[in-house]
C-alpha cells in the first residue's frame, strides 16, 4: 500500500455564532503562538498556573482553596466534579437540555453498580439516580428542586445553571437553599455562565461543587483548561470516600496547581503534564475577563443580547431562551420545519449558528466575544439573509432601524 500524504490543513476564518465555542481573542491566541517550547515543570509555567489560579478564585467570586483548571473541555470539568458520585450513592439530577441530559447520563454511569452497567452498559438506569425532566424551554425552579429533594432525600443533587440546549437559566439560589434545607450535595454545571453571568459562587452554600469549560465565557481556547471549584466540605467527602480515577481526581489534580492539604503551597508537586502553551493561552483569557470586570461583562451580554432579541422577533421569529449569550428562536410559520437547512446554508457561509440538538428543533444564535454594535448587525445581517434565501419577507429597513435605535440609547446614556 502507497502512502498517501495529504496537503497542508488549512481551515478557514468563521464566525462562530452558536452556543460555544466562542470566537477565540486574538491575545489569547498570541499567548498560545509565542509560548516558548518549555518543560511543563518549568518555574514560570509553574508560575502562570498559581496565577490562573487565584484569577479564577477572583471569576468564581470564591475563598475555595481548590479552585483550578482541570486540562481538556468543559466535559473534563465535569468529569473531574461529578468523579465524587460512587456507585450506589443517592442522586436527584434535573434536566433541561441536551447538555445537563449529558450530565445525567454520567451521573447514572458514575452512580450504577455493577450490575446496573451489565444490564444496560450504555445507559444504565441505575434506581438510586432519580432524573427529573423538565420540559424543553422551561426553566428549573427552586420549588420544583426542594419538593423532589424533600422526597426524595438524596447525598447529592445536581443542575446545569445556564442549559444551552434550550437556552434557559436555572434558579441557582432556590437550588442552593433546597439543598441546605434537605442535607443534600449540590453539584452545579456553570459551563456557560462563568464569565457571562456576573455571580460570586461563596453566595451559594448549598452548592458543594462547580464545574465550567475554558471556550465559552471565558473564551479561551477549547482544548486548554475547564475552571472547577470546590468547597472544603466536597474534598472531605472525597478524602472520605475516594473516587474512582487518577487524572480527574479533584484533590491529587489541585497539587500541580499548588493546592495540598486545603493550602496553597510555593512548590507544586507533579501530578501529570500540562502544556506551557495552554497555560499561557488561559492566563491570557483570564486577564481579559478580569479586565473587563465580571459584573460590566454581564451588562454587555444583556445590552447586545437584547438587541439581537428584538431584531430576530422583527423578522418574524420567535424566541424562547432567556440567556443572555445566546437567542434561541422558532422561526417563522412558513419557514418551520427547515431550521436545519437553514444553519447548514449558513454555516457553509462561514456563519456558524446552530440548531438545537434535541427535539423540539429550534435555531440557536449565540454572541460570545461578540459585544459590538457592529459584531451584532453582522449577526442581524446574515441570519436575515438565510432567512430570506429560504423566502422569507423581512423588512430589512425595520430591522436595522430597531437595532440602531438599540444603540443610539446607549450613546445618549453616556
Amino acid at each position: 500500500m502507497s502512502e498517501m500524504i495529504f496537503p497542508a490543513l488549512t481551515i478557514p476564518d468563521t464566525l462562530a455564532a452558536g452556543p460555544g465555542p466562542g470566537n477565540t481573542d486574538a491575545r489569547v491566541l498570541a499567548a498560545f503562538a509565542g509560548a516558548g517550547v518549555a518543560d511543563h515543570m518549568q518555574a514560570d509555567v509553574l508560575r502562570g498556573m498559581i496565577e490562573c489560579k487565584h484569577m479564577l478564585r477572583t471569576l468564581w467570586g470564591t475563598k475555595n482553596a481548590y479552585t483550578y483548571g482541570v486540562g481538556g473541555t468543559g466535559f473534563s470539568g465535569l468529569d473531574c466534579m461529578l468523579s465524587a458520585i460512587l456507585p450506589g450513592d443517592s442522586v436527584v439530577a434535573f434536566i433541561n437540555g441536551t447538555f445537563s441530559g449529558i450530565d445525567g447520563l454520567t451521573i447514572r454511569m458514575k452512580a450504577a453498580t455493577r450490575e446496573d452497567l451489565a444490564a444496560n452498559p450504555m445507559d444504565p438506569k441505575p434506581a438510586n439516580v432519580t432524573i427529573i425532566t423538565v420540559p424543553h424551554g422551561q426553566s428549573v425552579t427552586g420549588e420544583m428542586v426542594a419538593k423532589v429533594l424533600a422526597q426524595h432525600k438524596p447525598k447529592w443533587a445536581f443542575m446545569a445553571h445556564w442549559e444551552t440546549g434550550s437556552g434557559r437559566i436555572n434558579d441557582l439560589q432556590g437550588f442552593s437553599d433546597a439543598c441546605l434545607a434537605h442535607g443534600a450535595l449540590g453539584l452545579v454545571d456553570a459551563v456557560s455562565s462563568l464569565g457571562i453571568a456576573d455571580f460570586a459562587i461563596d453566595d451559594f452554600p448549598g452548592v458543594v461543587g462547580w464545574a465550567s469549560c475554558p471556550q465559552k465565557g471565558v473564551l479561551c481556547l477549547p482544548m486548554t483548561y475547564a475552571p472547577v471549584s470546590f468547597t472544603d466540605r466536597y474534598i472531605a467527602e472525597v478524602r472520605k470516600t475516594g473516587v474512582a480515577t487518577y487524572v480527574h481526581h479533584p484533590v491529587l489534580e489541585a497539587r500541580h496547581w499548588g493546592v495540598i492539604d486545603c493550602q496553597d503551597v510555593a512548590t507544586p508537586a507533579y501530578h501529570r503534564t500540562h502544556s506551557g502553551y495552554a497555560i499561557a493561552a488561559f492566563h491570557e483569557a483570564l486577564r481579559i475577563t478580569l479586565q473587563h470586570g465580571r459584573a460590566q461583562k454581564a451588562r454587555d451580554y444583556a445590552f447586545h443580547e437584547a438587541a439581537l432579541r428584538d431584531a430576530v422577533i422583527a423578522m418574524g421569529c420567535t424566541v424562547t431562551s432567556n440567556m443572555t449569550s445566546l437567542v434561541v428562536l422558532n422561526l417563522p410559520a412558513n419557514l418551520a420545519g427547515r431550521e436545519k437547512e437553514l444553519v447548514q446554508k449558513a454555516r457553509a457561509k462561514g456563519f456558524g449558528i446552530w440548531p438545537t440538538l434535541s427535539e423540539p428543533v429550534q435555531v440557536r444564535i449565540g454572541i460570545l466575544n461578540q459585544l459590538s454594535a457592529a459584531a451584532i448587525t453582522d449577526i442581524t445581517r446574515r441570519f436575515a439573509a438565510g432567512m430570506m434565501e429560504l423566502g422569507a419577507d423581512i423588512d430589512m429597513t425595520k430591522v436595522l432601524a430597531g437595532l440602531s435605535r438599540h444603540y443610539a440609547t446607549a450613546v445618549a446614556a453616556e
